[in-house]
């Protein structure tokens, strides 16, 4: 099952994504500009192999909901998430709203 819910965060649009799978679920929220992830992200091939595409995105490990997405410290974050001051550490809500430009 597939659950896509538009959330606001400080007057800010964005999209949490939930793909329910065997003994595991997939979690992101996204918008235009980057997203955060449950820990299904790999941020080594996103800031070695896919350099070239900037890609804004960072991730959280041991989540188990969108919540606790957004409340979690923040694992590892791309090259371009740093650019725009994310770091690992941040919840995942702040990282969200320093993705907004």
């Amino acid at each position: 099952m597939v659950n896509l819910t538009p959330i606001m965060i400080e007057g800010q649009s964005f999209t949490a994504i939930t793909v329910k799978l065997p003994k595991t679920n997939f979690m992101a929220i996204t918008n235009d500009d980057g997203y955060i992830m449950c820990g299904a992200l790999d941020v080594a091939l996103l800031n070695d192999r896919l350099k070239d595409r900037k890609i804004v995105a960072a991730r959280a490990v041991g989540v188990r909901t969108i919540d606790q997405l957004l409340e979690a410290p923040l694992e590892s974050v791309t090259d371009a998430a740093k650019e725009l001051g994310i770091y690992p550490g941040i919840s995942g809500k702040e990282a969200l709203l320093k993705m907004k430009k």
